[in-house]
């Protein structure tokens, strides 16, 4: 079986920056398929040699000293270059002459991967139906959408409608790269493949759980979409839901695609939903010093840049326990991290009868960049009275395998050459995930509160730690140790 892989968007950022560099690791580890050919198609008027090029200039500067020319050299006839446009049916038809011209005729799996701006999705979904690109009588088809799926409920209904009149469910795969991450699958493996863990992961031993993804950089050249965006949309909706769903899912009865994708579901529909009182009480969002002065920002936007939310997953394993969730830019130092935190014991016996909830035991998984897992338990201190203090045990993954850890993007693709949707977003589940965030955007919106500012390095705003606070409870601000 052929391999064809379509890359609408081909001259842009992503393309170079991430699927490229993916596809030319995977081909030095020998684990793309022989006969995979990448075709380019964007407006761009490159010709091939001038595509692969660009391609290679661009890989060459991301990779530095780990750049193989040679390996280049090996890797650059898979790829080839259609200059089109999407909303073009000519040139529809000219990328099936080329696809035909390539597969040689016979049968083949070909992969369309939209990494063009999302505004392009459904024009391109259409095209793709309208020219019989998408018809499986020769051979497979799959569809690769990025995210954003939509800016709220409605516009990601209307996207699933328009690639469900092309595709089916199963031909779909919304990729999210977080999921793609090893440390995220790890969490998989840690609570079902070890009986140490998963009999203590519920309501009975778990005070509370803490999601946080913060970045030290602020938005950059992304101020026109990040001021339409907020972090809610660019954040929450997506990469912090479904951290939440593969922390609190139950069990699948086996490990196939529709079953564990059916337990994040049901821990979606689970989550309860926040009316405007609500929202004001378990909401604080917050803004970067001199967010305002970035390009294309609006002088009086009111988006948060950070927000922390406390949500409730309401059914028999989590009832009653919290979870925060927070993300945001310019904040202390990237990490992405997931804090188990423990109860304390029952009775204290020993000296110290006051600590906090934070001096109990704690599972802290680290998603990146130091990706590893720490367990802190109380140890006794040598050469002293009954004194006692919080110790970690320390796994990390760069420390105790050789290998480097692939980038997300790697594993992703061979998942969706390989078929598997293990890892990607099916249609109920990313508008389940909008019944959350909507009402929590709009709240926002129709408030006349104003996003609390902080300075860049710090860990938001002061009211989160207040607003934490009142609960009794503190976050774990912590940034990794990188070995």
């Amino acid at each position: 079986m052929k391999y064809s892989m379509v890359i609408f968007g081909a001259s842009g950022d992503l393309t170079s920056r991430k699927l490229v560099p993916a596809l030319y690791q995977l081909h030095r580890k020998g684990r793309l398929p022989e006969d995979l050919q990448v075709v380019g198609f964007s407006r761009s008027p490159f010709s091939d040699e001038e595509y692969r090029t660009h391609l290679a200039n661009s890989l060459e500067e991301k990779l530095g000293d780990r750049w193989d020319s040679a390996e280049w050299a090996k890797f650059a006839p898979r790829i080839e270059y259609l200059p089109g446009d999407i909303n073009e049916p000519d040139d529809f038809r000219r990328l099936g002459e080329k696809l035909t011209q390539c597969e040689s005729g016979a049968p083949c799996t070909r992969i369309y991967y939209l990494a063009t701006d999302p505004r392009f999705y459904e024009p391109a979904v259409e095209q793709l139906g309208a020219s019989g690109l998408a018809d499986e009588s020769c051979g497979v088809r799959r569809i690769v959408v990025e995210k954003p799926f939509g800016r709220d409920l409605k516009s990601a209904h209307q996207l699933n409608d328009a690639l469900h009149r092309v595709f089916g469910e199963d031909q779909i795969y919304r990729i999210d790269h977080y999921l793609g991450k090893e440390t995220v699958q790890n969490i998989l493996v840690l609570r079902f493949a070890n009986a140490i863990f998963e009999p203590i992961w519920n309501r009975n031993y778990v005070d509370h759980v803490q999601i946080t993804a913060a970045e030290d950089v602020g938005v950059g050249r992304r101020g026109s979409y990040y001021d339409s965006a907020g972090v809610f949309r660019d954040m929450f909706q997506n990469h912090l839901l479904q951290l939440l769903t593969i922390t609190a899912m139950e069990a699948p009865s086996h490990a196939t695609a529709n079953l564990v994708r059916n337990e994040k579901v049901k821990v979606l529909e689970a989550v309860r939903r926040l009316d405007p009182r609500d929202v004001a009480e378990r909401l604080v969002c917050g803004q970067y010093a001199g967010y305002l002065d970035e390009k294309d920002v609006a002088a009086d936007s009111r988006t948060p840049t950070f927000a922390a939310l406390k949500l409730h997953v309401d059914n028999w394993r989590w009832h009653g326990v919290p979870f925060y969730l927070r993300s945001g830019k310019a904040m202390d130092c990237r990490t992405t991290q997931i804090v188990i935190q423990f109860r304390q014991p029952p009775l204290m016996l020993f000296q110290d009868t006051t600590r906090r909830i934070g001096d109990a035991n704690r599972l802290v998984i680290h998603i990146q960049p130091a990706e590893g897992m720490q367990l802190l338990f109380q140890t006794k201190v040598p050469d002293a009275e009954m004194k006692i203090r919080l110790t970690d045990l320390d796994f990390r993954f760069q420390a105790r395998f050789d290998k480097k850890i692939p980038e997300a993007y790697e594993r992703l693709l061979l998942d969706v050459l390989a078929g598997d949707p293990s890892l990607f977003a099916r249609s109920d589940e990313v508008e389940t995930a909008w019944r959350i965030i909507d009402p929590i955007i709009k709240s926002w919106q129709e408030s006349d509160d104003e996003p609390g500012i902080y300075q860049h390095g710090q860990w938001g705003p002061t009211e989160s730690s207040n607003w934490i606070g009142r609960d009794s409870r503190e976050w774990l601000d912590s940034c990794p140790v990188l070995h």
